[in-house]
């Protein structure tokens, strides 16, 4: 038996990503959203729609980074989502985020926020409000890596949203190794 839930953007797992960009006055800005992915090798695409102040500094500056959400900072990252850049003038501050300028792309990084994507604006379409990055670099904090320099999840402690239950959920533990364990059934 199962249980029909409708036509529903409900998938496993969704991201939650701190979008951050800065304002054509240099202020910082983030907003939290997790309606977004991979696309392309270099490729990241977004959901956001054309209201947002982050989009509107997007679309100046042509430049945006996106870092993941984890679970100590887990108040500061829903903050950033549901206070609104077009009212708050400086959410970043109130979150308590401190950021560094990106030596990529003229974007901000979120220094608490461990693993960052730096991407150059390749296009958005107020129609659908799909956001399309260009990857120029990831960056990681060396406080997030193991002592032979890997990314260790665990460190990072990243967030995934359940829109079953409106809920944020830790991601760390390993359960399988990735074009290796389906090796077993060929």
């Amino acid at each position: 038996m199962r249980k029909n839930f409708g036509a529903k953007p409900y998938t496993y797992p969704q991201p939650v990503f701190i979008i951050a960009s800065y304002g054509e006055d240099g202020t910082p800005d983030a907003m939290n959203a997790a309606w977004g992915g991979i696309s392309e090798g270099n490729e990241i695409s977004m959901c956001i729609s054309a209201g947002h102040k982050t989009t509107k500094n997007i679309l100046a500056k042509k430049a945006f980074t996106i870092s993941m959400a984890d679970a100590e900072h887990v108040v500061a990252c829903d903050y950033v989502g549901i206070a609104s850049g077009n009212k708050v003038p400086d959410k970043i501050k109130t979150a308590g985020f401190t950021v560094t300028k990106s030596e990529f792309v003229d974007a901000p990084i979120i220094n608490e926020l461990a693993v960052c994507v730096e991407c150059k604006l390749k296009s958005y379409d107020e129609k659908t409000c799909r956001l399309v990055g260009e990857i120029v670099n990831v960056s990681v904090d060396e406080n997030a890596l193991d002592a032979n320099g890997n990314v260790d999840v665990a460190k990072v402690a990243p967030i995934s949203f359940d829109p079953f239950n409106n809920q944020y959920v830790k991601m760390t533990e390993v359960v399988g190794n990735a074009f290796s364990d389906g090796k077993q059934l060929m």
